[in-house]
């Protein structure tokens, strides 16, 4: 049970890696849901691209890949983010970086938890969760309140 970080041909952001791992273990319990193994993955457009056209045979770099291996309440799976994108969104949304790297993070285990982001309201609800659980994760200092 745990989330864990790891890299591929990319240099690991600078965020607080503790606070992160409780930000998103509160997502999952407030979805009466268990936290199995995920693994978040940070890596470069060309990779993400490559895995994207290989597993899900589309030609574009995304921000984003969720791999889902959850079973029952037990919520699993590899979440793939492409840095390089993730700098760029920043830019084009106007926002600071970590928080886009949150949002984006936040965003593949709302999927792990079934959220789905294919209809104009499913975007919306989607946008609201990951809004929501951005102001807590910025408005919490003290870890031991996530």
């Amino acid at each position: 049970m745990k989330i864990s970080f790891r890299r591929h041909k990319v240099d690991k952001p600078k965020i607080n890696y503790g606070k992160t791992r409780k930000w998103l273990e509160r997502v999952i319990r407030d979805n009466q849901k268990t936290i199995g193994e995920i693994t978040i993955f940070f890596c470069n457009d060309e990779y993400i691209l490559e895995m994207n056209q290989k597993y899900l045979n589309h030609d574009y770099c995304t921000d984003i890949l969720t791999f889902d291996y959850s079973t029952n309440n037990i919520i699993s799976g590899d979440l793939l983010i492409s840095t390089e994108t993730v700098q760029y969104n920043a830019i084009k949304y106007k926002t600071q970086p970590p928080t886009e790297l949150s949002r984006v993070m936040v965003h593949g285990v709302l999927h792990l938890l079934g959220f789905d982001d294919k209809t104009t309201n499913q975007q919306k609800i989607m946008r609201d969760r990951e809004d929501w659980y951005l102001n807590i994760l910025e408005s919490v200092t003290d870890v031991r309140k996530l």
